[in-house]
């Protein structure tokens, strides 16, 4: 299993009672996909782990998970801080129109009339709509809105978004 194969949608924040509950926080929209998870892994950074989740409850603003291997307190302490992570064909799947983050970044990002702008580097969550930053050797560094009216095709295929950018985005140089 390779590391570009898996998607982090958990971090275990810390423990819960005697009997190895283990209190997760969600890196996910859709933190009710753990009721339908089955087997994941947990990565604690040095190894990965394939565990089978036998419980979940929402508690608070976190999860509490229950996994097969993990019996007592002493064993759920050794997971602090792992990610749970799984497998792109475990992927919730979205509307159409709609991508992960990882599918966008490092997809090749062209404009309708400047050509080539450069490769999506990191996405920006700013509430009312995300922003893409495109690191570009003729413009510096381009903030492009994820609204419709921009982008205009996402190819997951060939790598490559296109898009309009809107009057006053990049200054020429």
């Amino acid at each position: 299993m390779q590391e570009k194969e898996l998607i982090s949608v958990g971090k275990i924040t810390g423990t819960h009672g005697y009997r190895g509950l283990v209190k997760v926080s969600p890196l996910t929209d859709f933190p009710d996909r753990f009721k339908e998870l089955k087997k994941v892994i947990l990565d604690s950074g040095k190894t990965k782990e394939e565990v089978v989740i036998e419980t979940c409850r929402k508690y608070k603003q976190q999860l509490l998970i229950k996994f097969d291997n993990i019996n007592e307190l002493d064993s759920a302490r050794k997971y602090h801080g792992a990610l749970i992570k799984i497998t792109e064909d475990q992927l919730y799947p979205l509307p159409e129109g709609h991508y992960y983050h990882f599918q966008l970044q490092g997809m090749l990002v062209e404009d309708l009339e400047l050509g080539r702008l450069g490769v999506l580097k990191e996405i920006l969550e700013t509430g009312a709509n995300d922003v893409y930053v495109v690191p570009s050797e003729q413009y510096g560094e381009i903030l492009i809105p994820a609204i419709k009216d921009v982008i205009l095709e996402v190819d997951l295929q060939s790598n490559r978004m296109q898009v309009k950018l809107l009057p006053g985005l990049i200054e020429h140089k």
